[in-house]
């Protein structure tokens, strides 16, 4: 009787097994969203400093703006563009970030700045909660219904 072998596995020419290329692929991802926040100055987002939204340069007309604003001696950016709370603040600061992120490194974004539904909401909110006593007033009058937003006619207040 002939005796057969059976081929020795050399267990080194499987390949990447599905664990290691995702270990890889997550360690690829981490590492440019690390370097990415780095280059970015990302953790000054992190803070109440106006400075912060200057990092790129298409804000600098907003920030300057603001500086001489009448906003500017007594509130900050957060304190009209983001909703109030720790959470709703930064998951709204984390999905402006991934999406001004996303416009810059795809080059897609417009050359004057335009406030989305949404933050336009979050603005619209911090003007009611912050001016609420004179704005109830207001909204008294035949001119100022409760569906006029406060831009319509102070849209240059926050940043000149």
């Amino acid at each position: 009787m002939i005796k057969t072998r059976r081929p020795i596995e050399n267990k080194s020419n499987r390949g990447f097994s599905a664990p290691i290329l995702l270990a890889v692929l997550l360690g690829v991802m981490l590492g440019v969203g690390f370097f990415t926040f780095g280059y970015a100055k990302g953790s000054s987002y992190m803070t109440d400093d106006p400075a912060a939204c200057a990092n790129c340069h298409v804000m600098r007309e907003q920030y300057e703006g603001w500086m001489k604003s009448s906003h500017g001696k007594v509130a900050v950016c957060n304190d009209c563009h983001t909703p109030p709370g720790l959470v709703p603040k930064y998951a709204t600061k984390a999905i402006n970030g991934f999406f001004h992120s996303l416009a810059f490194t795809t080059g897609h974004f417009p050359d004057e700045i335009q406030i989305t539904r949404r933050n336009f909401n979050v603005t619209e909110s911090s003007c009611l909660k912050c001016h609420e006593d004179i704005v109830t007033g207001i909204r008294a009058t035949r001119e100022h219904k409760a569906d006029v937003e406060c831009v319509t006619c102070h849209r240059t207040v926050g940043h000149m």
